[in-house]
């Protein structure tokens, strides 16, 4: 009886990706509505401190803040907290980074005369970064 089984030997299967594997070259992972919010927050933080600069000061210093402030926001942000950031650093200081320059679009808000859309943003971008911040994390 035993010479009518075929000579099969049991191999292990093959182990699952992990989320950590790396994806083929030219490709990347699929964006969520995670992913989608938090760009759209870093636009409309990035966009605030640009309209703030043009219309918080006279003249000749509203081309400067209008430009500066974006700009040194953007650069922070290429530095440190872009997913292809230059400088590396550890994750509290990117999340720091980022809560600097979300910070800073609140309290244009509050300070413009619309707290409610300033506690608004802090609300949706803080959440949208725990939740980010979290899933880089593990």
């Amino acid at each position: 009886m035993s010479d009518a089984l075929p000579p099969v030997r049991p191999t292990a299967p093959d182990a699952p990706p992990t989320p950590d594997a790396a994806a083929p070259a030219g490709t990347r992972p699929a964006l969520d509505a995670v992913d989608v919010l938090a760009f759209l927050c870093e636009l409309f933080a990035f966009a605030t401190l640009a309209v703030w600069g043009f219309t918080a000061w006279p003249f000749p210093g509203n081309l400067v803040a209008g430009i500066g402030a974006p700009l040194v926001a953007i650069a922070l942000w290429a530095l440190f907290v872009s997913p292809r950031a230059m400088i590396p650093v550890h994750p509290f200081v990117r999340a720091l980074v980022e809560l600097l320059v979300y910070a800073a679009t609140t309290i244009v808000w509050w300070t413009s005369g619309s707290a409610w859309i300033g506690l608004a943003f802090a609300v949706v971008a803080v959440t949208v970064g725990l939740i980010a911040g979290r899933r880089r994390l593990s």
